[in-house]
């Protein structure tokens, strides 16, 4: 039997929002092992003088939880 957590999580780039999420993922595959899956919950970005500046992305991220 297999025991999945989920954690919510908010990435941020200057790049984009693609950028965001796998800088995220990899961020949190460095302290969280055996992750599964990565939903998209929310973007949003923010603007200054017309420019798109910086993206944000909200993700729920799933991860294996090992059994004790």
């Amino acid at each position: 039997m297999g025991i999945e957590k989920h954690i919510k999580i908010t990435g941020t780039s200057d790049i984009s929002w693609k950028d965001a999420i796998v800088k995220t993922v990899e961020s949190t595959s460095r302290s969280i092992t055996n992750l599964t899956s990565v939903k998209v919950l929310d973007q949003r970005a923010k603007i200054t003088q017309d420019k798109m500046t910086m993206y944000y992305v909200d993700l729920d991220i799933t991860f294996m939880v090992q059994p004790s």
